[in-house]
């Protein structure tokens, strides 16, 4: 058999083994090739060719360092490289995970590598488009379909832990946060300037700090260029919107012989979003999963401009917005929101980098950078529903209609709950404005240590302006309405006309006029405000000394120091905080902490190039940390070996430890409301869901006057819930270890395979208990300690649930990663190449409180939100799954991506529903496939693609928000997609 046949034969078959277990990122695409500062013999990460193989995702290619004895003027400046975050081809790499060089595929941290030609390749807008393609990124966080209270910022998170849990560098350093939000927006970052991403799949607290419990995601920017580049790009769906548009351009200019650079980057980015009456599976919104057979679904919000009247005498009654038509109140009265709000963000982004350094000697390398990013986002939700007033708000917590109004026809006094459509839709308009600035000077003290001096200062402004919520005490004045006890929520209303705007009286029962609706309109603005004062000193030598055996390798050291301040303010409107606004209310945050650290690590080579230890590496690290909210030093450490018997084959293991203080929200946090998704268990519609327990719910519902037969929630599967911080908090500790292999034949040239088991144990975990625990818990009476938590208006409605932050217990997580990565040159012209990242879940079990049971979430998603993502439906699915196929001819390069997410069972945060309990409680595994075309023509680069060729739609997850769940689904919310590219290098 021929040669050119048996790599034919051989590549097809890892074709196969790839397209059966997964994926990882093939590199072969048509990003412009840059090149780096010219006395630097490297390129950065962006500007591998297409020919080049892809980069193994869990291996270590990163940052070039100065070597043992920098003589020459390019080792020196490539301190200044590694400093700004520059990546390259030395033999030599820092990586996420140690502050030491270490060789290619010597190091024990399982760090997934993504270049920027692999998140290009896509059509990404943001960087959070492309993380919801990546299995260890979970749904914790945030992304672009979830459109209420996230105010357009992204957060991202690693294996379903949390956003809180996960520490975001850029360029190695910490950076600059939203202040509303308490993470790193994505979709503030410029996606066009990213050179690479390393993740940090393991526990990374020792080193880097207190945040990094999950891991550490390191975006690392371009810097240092000499050339110039200038990108457009395009994209619309195939339902013709969400038209995106991008412009980039960066300069970059060497001067005094080499010594400098300055380099300028520029992007702005627009997204058109999408309105949920536009895509027809989100619409009708469907509250309720009755089990078969036991009646119909319901659709639709309680809260309708048809008013909805009851009273104590059992008076159950709609009035038509004429405010006159009266009759029984039925399901053909309820809302229909969804077709009045947003599914995906509209986003808008301007941002403007400036990056310089210059050489004096080899002892100061002078280095700066300041990133500035000006983002507005814009959502639409349905007009104001109102029902009453919630803490601290004294005005009325039921708003009752007295039998001597004239516009009353019950001749009795009635409780209303409405939509104020006449208000108009909400909109949610958000602007940010983030700057982070850093300054350093790095170079060689003698002898082989280096030093990095660096201080980072980082400022975030946000304005949340609301429209159309409309002011409380206005609208009961438009009604002619009076409280008796202005001190008391529960005071008794009177009609008393003498309040009445001179324009009249409104009909509470009826849709007001433009007059009174524009007398009792408002728009709220909310301000917050966040500042990052960071000193960092990192002292180290790769080679302090040989082993004093034979075969011994060489030991490195690397020590740092930190200090630390943030702090925050969050000032709402003063009609939201005084609750005299009809939305939610939110008080105050004001806080912040100081920290000082000092970190170590110690690497030594014990063997290498000897029989049966190709390296043997042991790597030790630890850090101390002192908070000013606490008396307490925290200490975490690390310990980790890396063993290749041969060439081909390496073992590798680590073992950590994890601390997390409190951030300033949960510790100062203002008591605020918002409405979690979760379901009433009084309602006539919900008591059956409860199978074997809904004898038990309906007579504890009964003992409260709620007759479950006929009661009904007010709410769209939405309960207003109190939260807050608690500055009583004890940190969250833990413990994290990995495991695995990575396999790297000499016989079968440019082929990578590696696996490795991980788990995370955390305790002390702080979050608030999810609504829906809190009512299942008291309702069922598993734990009816938890009826405290729970307050009803006399009407039955529920008023609150209290559900503030606390040590609510731990967190086991454990599971596998398959990576794969194989290129072959087939003919002179033609370079196959396949890649694979591939996890499965083994097990995700979480108490939620101290001494409690273990609830399995393992497979589930999370309908109704869950412990760690209150606001939103999420998954944790088994199987997680991402394959690159490409292929390069020439100048021309094709890409196929497959994306996959495994069926899940629905989980109500306490148990796995079935048929029993619901009628629909699976979701099915889904295939998202993208194609992308790229060519490169002398200076220009162009590239085009269709992201979801099929189309596929979303699957249907009882959310009661849009249908489906955008923190696990929202790459399919789209639709298909197709998107165009042009670059011009200069």
């Amino acid at each position: 058999m021929s040669t050119s046949r048996r790599h034919l034969l051989l590549c097809a078959s890892i074709l196969g083994v790839g397209t059966l277990s997964g994926t990882a990122f093939a590199a072969s695409t048509t990003q412009p090739e840059h090149r780096s500062h010219k006395a630097v013999n490297h390129k950065t990460a962006a500007s591998t060719t297409a020919a080049k193989p892809a980069v193994t995702p869990v291996q270590s290619v990163a940052v070039p360092v100065a070597t043992t004895a920098p003589t020459s003027a390019s080792r020196r400046r490539a301190a200044v490289l590694e400093a700004q975050g520059v990546s390259g081809g030395s033999e030599r790499m820092v990586v996420t995970g140690s502050a030491l060089a270490s060789s290619n595929n010597q190091n024990a941290n399982p760090v997934q590598i993504v270049t920027a030609k692999q998140i290009q390749q896509t059509g990404a807008t943001t960087l959070s488009d492309f993380f919801a393609r990546i299995p260890s990124i979970g749904g914790t966080g945030s992304n672009n379909a979830e459109t209420n209270g996230t105010g357009g910022a992204s957060c991202t998170d690693i294996r379903n832990l949390g956003s809180n849990r996960v520490l975001v560098l850029i360029d190695g350093k910490r950076a600059t946060l939203n202040g509303q939000t308490n993470c790193i927006d994505l979709n503030a970052l410029p996606v066009q300037q990213i050179a690479s991403v390393e993740i940090l799949k393991d526990g990374g607290s020792e080193l880097y700090g207190a945040d990094a419990v999950s891991g550490v995601i390191n975006i690392k920017m371009r810097h240092n260029l000499s050339d110039g580049n200038i990108t457009v790009r395009g994209g619309i769906t195939g339902q013709g919107d969400n038209d995106t548009g991008m412009i980039s351009a960066y300069k970059g200019w060497n001067f005094d012989h080499d010594k400098g650079n300055l380099t300028l980057f520029g992007q702005y980015m627009t997204q058109g979003g999408v309105l949920q009456r536009n895509r027809s599976w989100a619409n009708p919104v469907q509250l309720s999963d009755n089990p078969v057979g036991s009646g119909g679904e319901t659709f639709g919000s309680g809260y309708s401009n048809y008013t909805h009247v009851q009273s104590a005498s059992g008076l159950n009654a709609a009035v038509a917005p004429d405010g006159k038509t009266v009759s029984s109140w039925g399901t053909n009265d309820r809302y229909d929101y969804g077709r009045h709000q947003s599914l995906l963000n509209q986003l808008q982004d301007a941002s403007l980098s400036g990056d310089f350094h210059y050489e004096f000697n080899r002892h100061a390398n002078l280095y700066s950078n300041v990133m500035y990013s000006h983002r507005t986002s814009s959502t639409y939700m349905a007009a104001e529903p109102f029902d009453g007033s919630v803490q601290p708000s004294t005005l009325p917590s039921v708003l009752t209609i007295p039998a001597n109004d004239p516009n009353n026809p019950f001749g009795q006094d009635v409780d209303i709950t409405k939509r104020l459509t006449e208000l108009g839709d909400r909109r949610d308009e958000n602007a940010t404005d983030t700057v982070t600035a850093k300054v350093g000077v790095n170079g060689e003290i003698a002898y082989g240590w280096n030093y990095d001096l660096s201080y980072t200062y980082g400022s975030n402004m946000s304005t949340d302006h609301l429209e159309n919520v409309g002011s409380y005490t206005k609208l009961l004045n438009a009604y002619g309405l009076q409280q008796v006890d202005p001190s008391s929520a529960t005071s008794a209303l009177v009609y008393n006309p003498s309040v009445c705007p001179s324009f009249g009286c409104s009909n509470p029962f009826g849709t007001m006029g433009s007059q009174a609706a524009s007398y009792v309109n408002y728009n709220t603005n909310t301000h917050s405000h966040y500042q990052l004062r960071d000193w960092n000193l990192r002292i180290n030598n790769n080679h302090v000394t040989t082993m004093p055996w034979k075969g011994g390798g060489d030991l490195g050291i690397a020590v740092g120091f930190e200090h630390r301040g943030e702090q925050l303010t969050n000032t709402p409107d003063e009609l939201i905080s005084s609750g005299q606004s009809l939305t939610n209310t939110v008080l105050p945050t004001s806080g912040g902490f100081d920290v000082t650290e000092g970190y170590a690590e110690a690497k030594a080579t014990l063997l290498k190039n000897v029989f049966l230890a190709k390296d043997l590496t042991v790597d030790v690290q630890g850090r101390a940390s002192g908070y000013s909210t606490t008396s307490d030093t925290a200490k975490n450490w690390k310990a980790s070996i890396n063993w290749a018997p041969t060439q081909d084959i390496r073992f590798r293991g680590t073992i950590g430890t994890s601390y997390r203080q409190p951030n300033v929200y949960e510790l100062y946090g203002g008591q605020s409301l918002s409405y979690n998704l979760a379901n009433d268990p009084c309602d006539a519609g919900q008591v059956g869901t409860y199978g074997a327990a809904a004898a038990t719910v309906a007579a504890t519902c009964a003992k409260q006057g709620i007759n479950t037969s006929t009661f009904h929630q007010s709410g769209t599967g939405q309960v207003p819930t109190l939260g807050g911080g608690n500055a009583h908090l004890s940190p969250e500790i833990g413990r994290t270890y990995t495991f695995g292999t990575i396999i790297t034949p000499r016989w079968i040239p440019n082929l990578s395979i590696s696996g490795e088991f991980w788990h995370y144990s955390i305790n002390h975990t702080i979050s608030a208990l999810p609504t829906q625990y809190i009512l299942d818990g008291c309702y069922t009476g598993t734990n009816s300690s938890l009826c405290n938590a729970i307050n009803r208006l006399s009407n039955g409605q529920i008023n609150t649930v209290s559900a503030t932050d606390q040590n609510t217990g731990a967190l086991h997580e454990s599971g596998v990663d398959f990576d794969f990565d194989y290129r072959i040159r087939v003919a002179r012209h033609d370079v196959l190449s396949v890649s694979n990242n591939f996890q499965y879940l083994l097990n995700y079990t979480q108490q939620l409180v101290p001494g409690g049971a273990f609830t399995n979430y393992t497979g589930a998603l999370l309908y109704a939100g869950g412990p760690n993502n209150a606001n939103a439906s999420y998954g944790i699915p088994r199987v997680r799954d991402y394959a690159t196929f490409g292929w390069t001819h020439g100048a021309f390069t094709a890409t196929y991506m497959m994306q996959f997410i495994g069926g899940m069972r629905w989980n109500n945060q306490s148990e796995f529903l079935n048929s029993t309990t619901a009628g629909r409680y699976k979701t099915p595994m889904m295939i998202e496939q993208d194609l992308t075309l790229a060519y490169r023509w002398k200076k220009w680069n162009f590239e085009s693609g269709i992201n979801n060729i099929t189309n596929k739609k979303p699957p249907f997850v009882a959310s009661g928000v849009d249908n489906s769940a955008g923190a696990t689904y929202g790459s399919f919310y789209q639709g298909r997609y197709f998107f165009l590219q042009a670059g011009m290098n200069f």
